[in-house]
């Protein structure tokens, strides 16, 4: 669990220090505003059990200045066993800050959160440590992910497993 904390606090971090510095927002009336998107995504499992995963997510943001957002992300996410018995199917909820590095443009992503299994009989619940990079527009978000499930149980039997997933997405302003 020390080696999880010392990750999420090495992400939270990396979105500070890329943030910190670039606080330029434009005239002191920043409107703050809400941001809905509807994701798909594909990934490819660092596990020999799982190959592929795929899900669809809802994310909302909260634009904090020009620069800095808020998140809060659910959807389903399944993982496939490469032998097409007994899948992974789960519910992830997580928190996030998004930081804006380049051109209002390009981002990094630091997410935390649970993840329910609700699949053939799995009841395990993992804590989710999520960072990422991304290039959004007014519309379309496009962004890389890794996403690490501690407790979820690997070919091996141990605890702990990841994926590096790929979102599109269609977002607008509340």
């Amino acid at each position: 669990m020390k080696k999880n904390l010392k990750s999420l606090i090495a992400v939270i971090a990396l979105c500070f220090v890329g943030t910190v510095n670039a606080q330029d927002i434009k005239g002191d009336n920043y409107e703050q505003k809400f941001k809905l998107g509807f994701g798909a995504n594909a990934g490819y499992v660092f596990d020999d059990a799982f190959g592929l995963a795929l899900g669809a997510d809802v994310r909302l943001q909260y634009d904090l200045s020009q620069k800095t957002s808020l998140t809060l992300t659910t959807g389903f996410t399944n993982l496939f066993k490469e032998d097409a018995t007994k899948d992974l199917g789960f519910i992830p909820v997580k928190a996030g800050f998004k930081g804006f590095i380049w051109e209002d443009r390009f981002y990094l992503l630091g997410e935390v959160g649970a993840g329910f299994s609700v699949t053939n009989d799995y009841d395990q619940t993992t804590l989710i440590l999520a960072p990422g990079i991304g290039y959004a527009t007014k519309y379309v978000d496009l962004s890389l992910r890794y996403e690490y499930y501690n407790d979820f149980v690997n070919a091996k039997g141990n605890e702990g497993m990841g994926q590096l997933a790929l979102r599109l997405a269609y977002g607008f302003k509340l």
